[in-house]
């Protein structure tokens, strides 16, 4: 346990390693599984797919149903076995992950995605995201990391290696003065109570959390989430909230 997984990325040295996230950490006390999380592997290495699998096949709660070596074959893998998550290199053969990505959610729509990459690039960062990816992490996270991100993930929600949230976070400022006030489509409306529920999904709390933050039920919750998203045309959480930071709804200092 916490022994490097995998190598470490091209240019991320100095960088911190581990599991970060746009949203909260995993939860400890959670309820217990009924079924394990389903996972899909996908990457080109075959001995890395290898090392996942045995990392994986120890905890009880996790089942690698799958694996992948390109993108096309990961979608052909991900419509066939429905897996609750897919984790998935970024630069692959055939098919890219980011590529693969927005074919997957469209023949798995529940399956979240986890890019697990050396790729420190911003760019594929923002394209994973806008893609539908719920995670992005380096292959510097530590054995007991991949289990941690698959479990909060399958928990609703996101996961960014720190170095790469950092990147993130600036790029929004950024984007944000360069915006200005222009604005082609007026931004479809929120009621007030799901402005509530973006606002503290954008500050990474989970819908446990929301619910006593706003005394209402967890399943409320999670039906606030659902039509924030269905109404502003996003994929996943973290998606609202790169589109909070745009809006202005998440004050970022």
């Amino acid at each position: 346990m916490g022994d490097s997984f995998g190598p470490v990325s091209d240019g991320a040295e100095g960088e911190g390693s581990g599991s970060g996230n746009g949203a909260a950490p995993g939860t400890a006390a959670s309820a217990p599984r009924k079924e394990p999380i389903r996972v899909l592997v996908v990457d080109d290495h075959a001995l890395f797919r290898r090392g996942l699998e045995i990392v994986l096949a120890q905890e009880e709660d996790i089942q690698v149903v799958g694996e992948a070596g390109d993108g096309a074959e990961a979608v052909d893998k991900a419509a066939d076995l429905l897996p609750d998550i897919v984790l998935m290199d970024v630069r692959m053969p055939k098919r890219g992950g980011i590529e693969a990505c927005t074919a997957i959610k469209e023949v798995a729509p529940s399956a979240k995605i986890i890019m697990l990459t050396i790729s420190d690039e911003e760019a594929d960062l923002y394209d994973a995201i806008k893609a539908g990816a719920t995670g992005y992490l380096l292959k510097e996270i530590s054995t007991d990391e991949v289990a941690t991100a698959i479990r909060a993930v399958a928990d609703g929600q996101s996961q960014i290696s720190p170095s790469m949230a950092s990147k993130l976070l600036t790029e929004f400022k950024s984007m944000i003065q360069r915006t200005d006030e222009r604005r082609l489509v007026p931004a479809p409306r929120l009621t007030d109570r799901e402005l509530e529920v973006l606002k503290l999904v954008a500050t990474g709390m989970n819908n446990r959390d929301i619910a006593k933050e706003l005394f209402i039920s967890e399943n409320t919750v999670k039906n606030h989430v659902r039509n924030i998203l269905e109404k502003l045309q996003l994929h996943s959480r973290m998606e609202a909230v790169v589109y909070a930071m745009r809006e202005k709804i998440l004050e970022i200092r």
